[in-house]
């Protein structure tokens, strides 16, 4: 299937780009960006064209994956869905609900197969343990921790605007969502307080009866930059195990690869945009509670 890359960012190079150009049953056939310099500097990368315009990429694709930013990506994945284009989405797949919902919509009424890159869901470790915590019964509960450290001048995306401007809540917050019902069920309800600049804990209420806490904040001391995830019930606690030390670059090329299988039996994958859209869902009630906590 011939696949578009849109965005040129760090997450384009060191994950999008090269996952596409090994994942099975993918051929990239170009990359199109804001930047024509920073395009034309990873397509040669690549080994494929920098398209000057959107649209020229659009007609010469089956499939688009995007590395953008939430808000550029839900404008033009609607393009994308608009114009018949299967979907590799990003998390977010959105900043607003009625933006989730609409590119949802759009890719129904199209016919088109997404899928959205939420890390956990495509690592073999973590899809062991999914798969381990589902066939046992009794949990009744879990947590997730995710502090990470984005003002270090290492951090490849300290130079994000909209990382620095949502904070954690949105940027790893779908991570966390996905990751505790994919373990515990589809949430039902959440509670959210707003701590110290970004941070943020979540008490989430799932479909299963189980009772889930989270974590998360970006601007996290170094020394308390970790994670980790658990569930716990009747058998004791379960420990989601750590990613193995592996490019994310092969993550993307097996979420790629399923969006092509997706695409080719007309089965929707599990995260897919309609998955994706109610993520955004539950962060923006979340958001809503810590605004209006605050008198925002």
């Amino acid at each position: 299937m011939r696949f578009g890359l849109v965005g040129t960012g760090p997450w384009a190079e060191m994950a999008h780009g090269p996952g596409l150009v090994s994942a099975e049953g993918v051929e990239l056939v170009g990359v199109w960006g804001r930047s024509p310099e920073r395009a034309s500097t990873l397509s040669k990368r690549l080994g494929v064209p920098a398209f000057h315009d959107v649209e020229a990429l659009l007609a010469d694709v089956e499939a688009v994956a995007f590395a953008v930013p939430p808000q550029v990506q839900a404008e033009l994945g609607l393009l994308a869905a608009q114009a018949g284009k299967h979907l590799l989405l990003e998390k977010p797949v959105a900043m607003t609900v009625a933006d989730a919902n609409t590119l949802s919509e759009a890719a129904t009424a199209a016919g088109v197969a997404s899928v959205v890159f939420f890390t956990d869901r495509f690592a073999d470790t973590s899809r062991a343990w999914f798969r381990e915590v589902r066939t046992a019964s009794g949990w009744r509960g879990g947590w997730l921790r995710a502090f990470s450290s984005l003002q270090e001048p290492d951090n490849p995306f300290g130079s994000s605007p909209w990382r620095w401007e949502r904070g954690a809540l949105w940027d790893v917050g779908p991570h966390a969502l996905s990751t505790l019902t994919a373990a515990l069920g589809p949430a039902r309800s959440l509670t959210a307080v707003g701590g110290e600049g970004d941070l943020v804990t979540l008490v989430i209420s799932h479909d299963s009866g189980a009772t889930s806490t989270v974590s998360l904040t970006l601007f996290a001391p170094p020394a308390a930059a970790g994670f980790e995830a658990a569930v716990w019930g009747d058998v004791g606690v379960s420990t989601m195990p750590a990613h193995p030390d592996r490019p994310r670059s092969e993550l993307v090329a097996i979420a790629a690869h399923e969006l092509v299988e997706s695409a080719l039996s007309g089965a929707p994958h599990e995260v897919d945009v309609t998955f994706g859209a109610r993520v955004v869902e539950l962060l923006a009630d979340a958001q809503a509670q810590i605004d209006a906590a605050h008198g925002a």
